[in-house]
């Protein structure tokens, strides 16, 4: 995480050596997974069995449990994020007792539970939804103009099943458009030389331009399984930048393109601290404390520069131009929200609250 959800002035309890497959159900389509097990670990034992996870984040070192327990994303229009493919999970809560709750037997309750940010005990155990296993191929565009965007913001994100855009905000456009498709898909991508005015790529490109793309996965086109193409980068390679900070907002989808001018407006504001921006779209779902609880989103990323005080004066000013579209911060990245705010864009927010006295009444986590 970019921010201090997960600092202490305790003690850390780290589940790293925690990481083996405790079973996988193939008539149920289903993982059971220690908690400290990582996508880049999981996904091509998956792989082997015929399976896959409906989608990925930008990197694979991340841990599953830590990644569903944060709403950490992909992209696709139709596609939810990495904690809708969560269908049960095993906790030990503050009294030191195992808890189990499932989508199925739990209701309301679970919902509360996946997206947890670590208030609610320590995830042991954690079930996922699977589904057959696919090919991708990806591929990139460069120089979408700006104006395209206003007009075809829909039609460019239904283009693929995952798609990105990395801007840097500057010349009134986006820089690079990444597709990735499934072979398997019933309307074919069919990669064209132009795509409502950008350019298709004719080498691999990192999101960052002065970065190696030999950290990126594999682009122009050539088959891979999924896991090796819906995150951007390699296991085994540095992820974006390395040394950086990162922001992230959410709003509505029917606010997009007005929440992506208002920030283009800050251009002057944001470039000289910027590395790179990205845009993606994340399907509703019914997650208490998910940025995309109930709203089909856009979500508008910030790779910053390592440089904390001069982020931290540009935040408030993003915060501000987005606020007609009621944003939700990412929680594992870097935001200033204030409490009444952010309390103001989750509904079930109170409830979560009184889950997590229930289960952590003395407030040991």
């Amino acid at each position: 995480c970019f921010n201090e959800i997960a600092n202490t002035a305790s003690q850390f309890l780290s589940l790293r050596s925690q990481d083996r497959v405790v079973g996988l159900d193939a008539q149920a389509q289903t993982v059971t997974i220690e908690a400290g097990m990582s996508y880049g670990q999981l996904c091509p034992y998956l792989d082997q069995l015929g399976f896959a996870l409906h989608n990925l984040a930008s990197l694979p070192h991340i841990s599953v449990a830590g990644a569903c327990s944060t709403a950490t994303h992909g992209s696709g229009a139709k596609n939810g994020n990495l904690s809708t493919q969560v269908s049960a999970l095993e906790l030990v809560t503050a009294s030191g007792d195992v808890l189990k709750l499932s989508r199925d037997k739990d209701g309301d309750t679970f919902c509360g539970a996946v997206v947890a940010l670590g208030a609610l005990g320590v995830i042991t155990k954690i079930t996922l939804d699977l589904q057959p296993t696919f090919t991708m191929r990806q591929y990139v565009y460069e120089d979408l103009p700006l104006d395209q965007l206003k007009q075809h913001f829909d039609a460019i994100e239904a283009s693929a099943y995952s798609v990105s855009l990395f801007t840097d905000w500057q010349k009134q456009r986006v820089n690079e458009v990444w597709l990735k498709t499934r072979t398997d898909a019933e309307l074919k991508f069919e990669a064209k030389p132009e795509f409502f005015g950008a350019k298709l790529a004719t080498k691999n490109l990192h999101p960052i331009a002065q970065l190696s793309p030999e950290n990126c996965t594999e682009q122009m086109g050539v088959p891979g399984p999924w896991y090796a193409r819906l995150p951007h980068f390699r296991m085994g390679f540095m992820p974006s930048a390395g040394k950086e900070l990162q922001s992230e907002y959410f709003v509505p989808r029917q606010h997009a393109v007005d929440a992506i001018l208002a920030v283009e407006r800050l251009r002057d504001v944001v470039s000289p601290h910027l590395l790179i921006s990205e845009i993606r779209t994340i399907a509703a779902d019914d997650l208490w404390m998910s940025t995309a609880y109930k709203q089909d989103s856009v979500a508008i990323h910030f790779t910053w520069k390592q440089d904390w005080p001069a982020v931290s004066k540009v935040l408030p000013e993003i915060e501000r131009e987005l606020t007609p579209f009621n944003p939700r911060p990412h929680w594992g990245k870097l935001f200033t929200m204030r409490p009444p705010q952010l309390r103001s864009r989750y509904a079930r927010l109170p409830e979560f609250v009184t889950l997590a006295r229930k289960l952590d009444p003395q407030g040991k986590f």
